[in-house]
């Protein structure tokens, strides 16, 4: 009884202690900038070069266990791609579009979050999950160029009905924490994010028979605090 009784005041201390060493909420704030690019799944699509753009955050780390946690929160994103198709501008005008794609959308990321004990000051992670994104915005850059050498031409437009509302992504990630303190962290992590469902919609102008169909992918740059 005495065995059993130090067994259980060993197990609630040790418990106790745990939780005193690891927070069980840690939020934060981060900023990245963003490399993407749009890989096309149609005929007589192609892809026409990498972009620049820009997301910012809130990220949380729900604790499972030591160094085990599920990674959440949601980011403002900005990202980009580049396409060239063929085009029908009106009833007797055909040629190749240069698009400029320019998306909004807010991601609710969901990842399992693994960390290494602390080397000194710093801790090494890595993660993996999914990302759903919604879309707020969709406009792009376009420039025509007529197939009989004509005057190149270029306008902005918005191209909401040609974009899916949600993007489902796969994230996956590898990063150090710097740590201030005890949980006060700041932290730099490279993600990649591929996106699993297509981002674009609707018929190409000129073969209607063919269908628009890509891939978002990016690099992030993450930079951040955790508390």
């Amino acid at each position: 009884m005495k065995i059993r009784l130090l067994l259980i005041l060993t197990v609630f201390t040790a418990v106790n202690h745990l939780q005193s060493q690891t927070k069980p909420f840690r939020f934060g704030f981060r900023v990245a900038p963003v490399l993407s690019w749009i890989s096309p799944d149609a005929e007589q699509y192609h892809y026409d070069g990498l972009t620049l753009g820009f997301s910012w955050g809130l990220m949380a780390d729900i604790t499972l266990a030591d160094n085990y946690f599920i990674k959440s929160g949601f980011s403002y994103d900005y990202v980009n791609g580049k396409l060239s198709f063929p085009y029908q501008k009106d009833t007797s005008e055909t040629g190749t579009l240069f698009r400029k794609y320019k998306y909004r959308y807010i991601e609710v990321p969901l990842t399992i979050k693994l960390r290494t004990n602390k080397f000194g000051k710093f801790a090494y992670f890595g993660e993996v999950g999914l990302g759903t994104a919604f879309k707020i915005r969709a406009k792009s850059n376009d420039e025509f160029k007529p197939g009989n050498e004509g005057e190149t031409t270029r306008w902005e437009s918005d191209i909401s009905s040609e974009t899916p509302f949600i993007k489902e992504s796969l994230i996956a990630g590898i990063g150090t924490e710097y740590f201030l303190d005890q949980s006060t962290s700041l932290l730099l992590e490279l993600t990649f994010s591929n996106s699993l469902s297509d981002i674009l919609d609707g018929d190409n102008t000129l073969y209607p028979d063919i269908g628009q169909k890509g891939y978002l992918y990016g690099f992030q740059l993450n930079i951040g605090i955790l508390f």
